[in-house]
């Protein structure tokens, strides 16, 4: 295991002096990190605002700690912090946007105005990642067993790592159905087995994924290690409706089957009239995609936002607001670590180009 994740491009002696222009990032997961790690090495003052009540973002917080151990990315922001880089922790942007239940579990104690921060800088970088569950929109989904996956792996590691009480973390046990193929589903199905707060209260894990595991986002090497670990995949299956019947908890799902489609990349599930099924289960949990959690609503302090909710951009990554940049799965949607840290340096250069040219 390495030693330290390497954020910072130099080394903290290294940091020229007398620069003074200041900018901001907001958001110290792995896109802010690796845009702070270039801006600091040429000697602007980076202050980096975060929600968390520790830098590190879904490197810390979001994924399993066997997956990413934890160590070598709190040894990468110590560098950064050596190097003169600020951190402004539990604080929330724009306190009226709404993360849904996120909001909730984090509980930022403090509040910035995106607006404030913009004027107190001479340049902004957003680059908040995309934290908040999407729906499946079937009946059901909302009773109090059937939990969004990311929230849950959020909740665990806060309450893990000691910053908040096990009352925010689904008190889980029985039978577990995990829904999704993508790398929160992974890491939502493997927790529960591995951590000791789970394992003993856990009989069973199921993942339900609605392609087969060539086509999964995790990949078949990652779904067959959570298999050999004891999760229980079943293919082509989607559930249609949770639901009590006579105080047991159902999922009725139903099979499908995958139809290739030209110019499409992977073949789309399509459901096989007549194949539905149900089985009891005691808990359920939502893994089927994230949703951008920018800072800001539309066209708030002349950002403009997609109908999807990520931030539009310039080829130089500039969002529609002269100074302010925006970086990472916020910009680009739900990616690996690799493409959100290279937006996020790409992201450093632009703005250091944008600053020359002031």
């Amino acid at each position: 295991m390495c030693r330290r994740m390497k954020f910072l491009r130099c080394k903290p002696e290294q940091v020229p002096t007398g620069v003074g222009k200041k900018v901001a990032i907001i958001g110290a997961g792995t896109a802010g990190l690796g845009a702070a790690g270039i801006l600091r090495c040429k000697g602007y003052q980076v202050t980096i605002y975060d929600m968390l009540p520790e830098p590190g973002g879904m490197l810390i917080f979001g994924i399993h700690v066997y997956r990413i151990p934890k160590p070598p990315v709190r040894e990468g922001i110590k560098e950064l912090m050596d190097a003169g880089v600020e951190f402004v922790l539990n604080t929330k942007i724009n306190a009226n946007v709404s993360y849904g239940l996120m909001d909730k579990i984090i509980s930022p104690s403090h509040s910035v105005d995106l607006e404030d921060i913009i004027k107190d800088h001479d340049a902004t970088l957003i680059a908040t990642g995309t934290w908040e569950s999407s729906r499946m929109k079937v009946p059901g989904e909302d009773l109090p067993w059937v939990f969004p996956s990311m929230e849950f792996i959020i909740a665990t590691h806060l309450a893990k790592f000691g910053y908040k009480s096990w009352d925010i973390v689904p008190n889980i046990s029985g039978k577990l159905m995990v829904i999704g193929g993508g790398y929160t589903a992974e890491d939502a199905a493997y927790i529960p087995i591995t951590y000791d707060e789970f394992k003993n209260k856990i009989s069973k894990v199921i993942l339900s994924y609605r392609r087969s595991r060539k086509e999964a986002p995790m990949g078949v090497m990652e779904m067959n290690n959570i298999e050999a670990a004891g999760v229980e995949i079943w293919e082509l299956t989607v559930p249609t409706e949770f639901k009590e019947v006579n105080s047991k908890r159902i999922v009725r799902l139903i099979r499908n089957t995958l139809v290739h489609a030209p110019g499409e990349k992977r073949p789309k599930p399509v459901p096989i009239p007549g194949s539905e099924f149900e089985t009891e289960i005691n808990f359920a949990s939502k893994a089927v995609g994230e949703k951008p959690t920018a800072p800001l609503t539309n066209n708030c302090c002349g950002i403009t936002l997609t109908d999807w909710g990520t931030i539009v951009t310039d080829k130089n990554l500039m969002t529609t607001r002269k100074g302010v940049f925006a970086a990472g799965d916020v910009v680009h949607g739900p990616s690996q670590l690799g493409p959100a840290l290279k937006s996020g340096m790409d992201a450093a250069n632009s703005i250091m180009r944008y600053l020359s040219s002031l």
